[in-house]
């Protein structure tokens, strides 16, 4: 099961993920980072905390936007990863390519 909520805070959007990411509902990931990305938004904080398990379909979503939020100065911080998720980033080399925190005001910050 996943859950997927995005909230406002000052200028950021918020994206609170709640369940395991696998290639079934990877879509959902993308389609609430296309919105943010269609309606503006500059600032985006990936709250892993709930995150408990993602599969390479949805790194490959985060993958996916990275050129774009560059070139549009669109920023991509994600925060409270368990050691166990942001294992499967750090193999991948992902912890070299993502901006990455331990928490949120670490993330906020930077």
């Amino acid at each position: 099961m996943l859950t997927i909520e995005t909230q406002k805070e000052d200028n950021h959007d918020l994206l609170i993920i709640k369940g395991e990411i696998d290639a079934s509902n990877s879509v959902m990931l993308d389609q609430k980072m296309l919105d943010l990305k269609n309606a503006g938004s500059k600032s985006i904080l990936v709250d892993g905390s709930g995150l408990e398990y993602i599969s390479s379909a949805g790194l490959g979503v985060f993958m996916s936007y990275l050129e774009d939020f560059q070139e549009e100065e669109i920023t991509l911080k994600i925060f409270s990863l368990s050691p166990r998720v942001f294992e499967v980033f750090k193999i991948l080399g992902l912890d070299q390519l993502m901006s990455i925190y331990d928490s949120k005001q670490a993330a906020l910050e930077v």
